[in-house]
C-alpha cells in the first residue's frame, strides 16, 4: 500500500535494533484519515471470507482494527493486556510475547464476544516474531472460531514472524513489508 510506505518513509524514525517508531500516525497519534484508508484496503483485500468478526490486541492494533470493522460492517474485539474489575466473566487467556516491549503480557478476550460460528480477521500494527497473532489465534480457536486470515500494517520481513504464520497455516497480508532497518534507513521488501 503506497500511501503507507509514503508515510513510513516521511515520519517513521528508526531507533535502533530492529525498531521502527511510527508514533506520529500510529502508536501515540492516530491519523484517523490514514487508518480509513487502511480499513477499506483490508476489507477488500478480505472481502470475500465472510469475516464476522475483527480481533486485535490493545493499543496500537486497535485503530486499524476498528476502521476495518467499519468498512467491513462488522464487530471489532480487542484483547486485553490486563484484566480490569469489569471483567468477570468467562475469559479466553493466551500468553504472548512482545518484541518491542520486551515482556510476556497476558491477553484475554471475554468468552461471550466469540463463538464457534464466528469467521475472524486478526488485523495488527506490526508483525515481528508473530507472537501478538498467534496469541490472539489461540483465543479464536478456544473459542471455536475459524481464523480466515492476519492482516498486518507494517511487518519487518526480516524477522521470523511472517514465515511463523505460514507455517502454521493461515494467510497472512501485509500492506508495507519492511525488508530492513539498517544505518537508520527503512528499506521495503519490493513486490
Amino acid at each position: 500500500m503506497q500511501i503507507l510506505r509514503d508515510r513510513i518513509m516521511k515520519d517513521g524514525t528508526v531507533i535502533g535494533d530492529g525498531v521502527l517508531k511510527v508514533d506520529n500516525f500510529l502508536t501515540h497519534q492516530v491519523d484517523p484519515v490514514l487508518m480509513q484508508q487502511i480499513g477499506d484496503h483490508f476489507a477488500e483485500i478480505f472481502k470475500d471470507e465472510k469475516i464476522t468478526k475483527v480481533v486485535t490486541i490493545e493499543a496500537s492494533g486497535i485503530a486499524p482494527a476498528v476502521f476495518t470493522g467499519l468498512s467491513m460492517g462488522v464487530p471489532a474485539i480487542f484483547a486485553r493486556k490486563s484484566k480490569s474489575l469489569t471483567m468477570n466473566e468467562e475469559l479466553l487467556t493466551a500468553e504472548v510475547y512482545s518484541f518491542t516491549k520486551q515482556v510476556t503480557s497476558h491477553i484475554s478476550i471475554s468468552q461471550k464476544f466469540l463463538s464457534k460460528d464466528d469467521r475472524v480477521l486478526i488485523i495488527d500494527d506490526f508483525l515481528a516474531n508473530g507472537q501478538a497473532a498467534l496469541g490472539l489465534s489461540e483465543l479464536c480457536h478456544q473459542a471455536g472460531a475459524t481464523v480466515v486470515g492476519i492482516g498486518i500494517m507494517i511487518e519487518k520481513s526480516f524477522q521470523d514472524g511472517r514465515q511463523l504464520l505460514i507455517d502454521e497455516g493461515y494467510r497472512v497480508e501485509s500492506l508495507a513489508r519492511v525488508a530492513s532497518l539498517e544505518n537508520n534507513e527503512v528499506k521495503f521488501v519490493e513486490e
